[in-house]
């Protein structure tokens, strides 16, 4: 049994977290968020020492530490801006990190972090759960048994509808999410080039505070992408079912069927994660050096 600490237990993404800690057979040890509305904790761990300030916490892992019952890892779900630091939080305390999407906002960041693993031996992880799904392994499959000549046509569209309380909170301050780009697109990014390889053009046409638009050319593939938290952009098909989301991937004008079979991602990952062979900072990387490009790039 594995012992862990969680930092943004109290955030959104945490339950899928303490869900996938409790199903790998491991124990939560200590939590950690400024927000004590964290009743989630007794569904799963209510023996977890809970913190509400990060000063307390580092103290009480480093307690742990010195009386030779150290964690393990450090599983950070705090907002994308803290990433960097939570992660150098875990391997100074000699726990690896698993770290939620982007792992970080900047590839220069992703530099830092390889020098820090060298330095602790410790190992930082991230979260890329669509490498897990299997609609997408069946494509990538399917890709790579295909014409190796070929160059595939894609249209990914993904439109998660936000209120105005989205560019009140940190996720509408680029300097800290990162954008909409970054912050709802990651993972398609990293997806997309998981399959049909690295980037070699990136034109942007669009992109204000709700959506993201342009164009991809990757090894294998022409990709036209569109991002938003705006529902004015949600197409009619998904008004009439009264959806707020839509999420699309067509391939040669072809539907790609994705949209059951998140639940038990995180498991999956975590699973991985323990047995060695999660994705850490080289298969993050591609991403964010992608990320940091869109949300630079002239329009």
């Amino acid at each position: 049994m594995k012992k862990f600490a969680l930092i943004g237990v109290a955030g959104f993404v945490a339950p899928r977290h303490l869900k996938a800690i409790k199903e790998t057979g491991n124990k939560l040890v200590a939590a950690l968020d400024k927000f004590d509305q964290v009743g989630i904790l007794d569904s799963y761990f209510p023996g977890a020492d809970f913190f509400t300030e990060f000063e307390r916490f580092d103290r009480h892992i480093d307690k742990l530490k010195r009386q030779g019952d150290k964690i393990d890892y450090v599983s950070i779900c705090t907002p994308n801006y803290l990433h960097d630091s939570h992660i150098r939080f875990a391997l100074r305390h000699q726990a690896d990190a698993i770290c939620e999407k982007p792992l970080v906002l900047n590839p220069w960041n992703v530099d830092a972090l390889e020098e820090i693993e060298r330095e602790t031996g410790r190992k930082v992880n991230t979260i890329l759960q669509l490498r897990h799904h299997q609609s997408i392994i069946d494509l990538k499959n399917r890709i790579a048994k295909g014409d190796q000549n070929k160059k595939y046509d894609i249209d990914l569209s993904y439109i998660t509808s936000r209120g105005n309380w989205y560019q009140i909170s940190w996720k509408g301050d680029n300097s800290k999410s990162g954008g909409v780009a970054t912050n709802i697109g990651i993972h398609f990014f990293d997806m997309l080039i998981w399959i049909f390889g690295a980037v070699k053009g990136n034109e942007v046409i669009r992109q204000n505070e709700h959506t993201a638009e342009g164009i991809l050319e990757l090894e294998r593939a022409r990709v036209k992408w569109m991002l938003s938290i705006d529902a004015s952009t949600l197409p009619q098909s998904a008004l009439e079912k009264n959806q707020r989301t839509y999420r699309s991937i067509k391939l040669e004008g072809e539907e790609i069927e994705f949209s059951e079979g998140f639940t038990d991602l995180h498991t999956k990952s975590y699973q991985e994660i323990l047995k060695g062979n999660g994705f850490g900072l080289a298969d993050a990387r591609p991403s964010i050096d992608l990320v940091h490009a869109i949300r630079n790039a002239k329009i």
